[in-house]
């Protein structure tokens, strides 16, 4: 199995961080502090070293230190696999981000072709009983992981519905132009379904070949009027026989960008959304952790993973349990919590940081623990 860690994270003017640079090992990585500290902070940067806008889904105008707004970078060096990379992403004032790669500018899908990341945020926490466009967002970004092009079709799908909801809020008539548009949807939206099947039944079967403390669910992709095809001539009829509906409503009613993941506690038989908040939880750790198995035999290596305030609703045998899975995976595991007490399990396997606020700004302090 390959490595796929960073080994140096530089942040400058990053949020609550005026500068910070960690020196990591590729191992396992604690950060606590009281609230307010900046350890979400730093996951985010992180995040930001793969496709999209990070696990808070900021405007590059959002991160920037203030009140100075002078910009934001974040430089790293990674290893990923058998090779070393130089990355680093930006912003300055009132542009979009950018990046480049060994020095030399890249498209932010490119990110996605040397660097695999998850994520487990807090505000997950909501995931089965909130929208389902949550759920469909944590979908894709699961379905990105294994399939970096998933970003390039699904923005070509949301153009051309743009087009045809425009079309429909202006009561336009024309077939043609409905055609040629519903044919670009039913393209884009195939192959957004079969990345989406394709991605669960690796998770599925990841999630039923391991031993594990945390519970299985069983999963499926589901439309608010049933199954959505993945067939593109399928989707081309639907979307035809629809304009009606969808001319009373003024958007798109049917297809791919309607889609919800349904989930259901496998040894119960209960649906997620009515487990308890401790389940809940358990189960959104499980589809992590059997995303980046499947991600390790996928790619080479375990993903990056980013646990904010992970050891929330787990109790001191379910915490000790995650850490063993982390460890025995491989993966470079960033994890926050308040206090180092809540890491105890990972003594003398994992790197420990300390943040404190100095002077108005969040320091960074590496500690040995145990």
């Amino acid at each position: 199995m390959g490595v796929l860690a960073l080994k140096e994270l530089t942040l400058s003017h990053f949020r609550s961080h005026q500068r910070a640079r960690l020196t990591l090992s590729g191992g396992p990585v604690a950060i606590y502090g009281p609230n307010g500290a900046g350890k979400t902070n730093i996951l985010e940067a992180i995040s930001l070293l793969s496709p999209g806008r990070g696990l808070r889904r900021a405007a590059p105008d959002e991160i920037a230190r203030r009140p100075q707004a002078l910009g934001w970078k974040v430089s790293a060096l990674l290893q990923s696999l058998h090779q070393m990379h130089e990355v680093e992403t930006w912003a300055e004032p009132g542009a979009s981000r950018a990046v480049t790669i060994d020095g030399k500018a890249a498209p932010q899908v490119a990110l996605g072709r040397i660097a695999r990341i998850l994520w487990l945020v807090p505000a997950m926490d909501r995931l089965w009983i909130e929208a389902a466009e949550g759920r469909r967002r944590f979908l894709d970004r699961m379905v990105l992981s294994f399939e970096p092009g998933h970003a390039e079709v699904t923005l070509a799908y949301e153009k051309a519905m743009r087009e045809r909801n425009r079309l429909l809020k202006d009561q336009a008539g024309d077939a043609r132009w409905y055609a040629a548009l519903e044919g670009q949807m039913a393209q884009a939206g195939a192959a957004i379904q079969r990345n989406r099947v394709a991605a669960l039944a690796r998770v599925q079967a990841a999630q039923a070949g391991a031993e594990t403390a945390f519970p299985a669910a069983d999963l499926e992709i589901a439309g608010p009027d049933g199954p959505i095809p993945a067939d593109e001539a399928a989707l081309a009829e639907g979307f035809a026989a629809g304009r009606g509906r969808d001319m009373a409503a003024g958007r798109t009613l049917t297809g791919p960008h309607r889609a919800d993941l349904e989930a259901v506690y496998a040894a119960k038989g209960v649906p997620a959304r009515q487990c308890s908040t401790g389940e809940q939880k358990a189960l959104l750790i499980s589809l992590v952790l059997a995303n980046a198995r499947a991600l390790a035999e996928d790619f080479g290596a375990p993903p990056i993973l980013l646990l904010d305030e992970v050891a929330a609703h787990l109790d001191a045998d379910r915490r000790a349990a995650l850490y063993d899975e982390i460890c025995a995976l491989g993966a470079q595991a960033f994890m926050t919590g308040t206090g180092a007490e809540l890491f105890e399990g990972l003594q003398g396997r994992a790197q420990f940081y300390e943040l404190r606020e100095e002077d108005h700004a969040s320091a960074v302090v590496e500690r040995t623990e145990g």
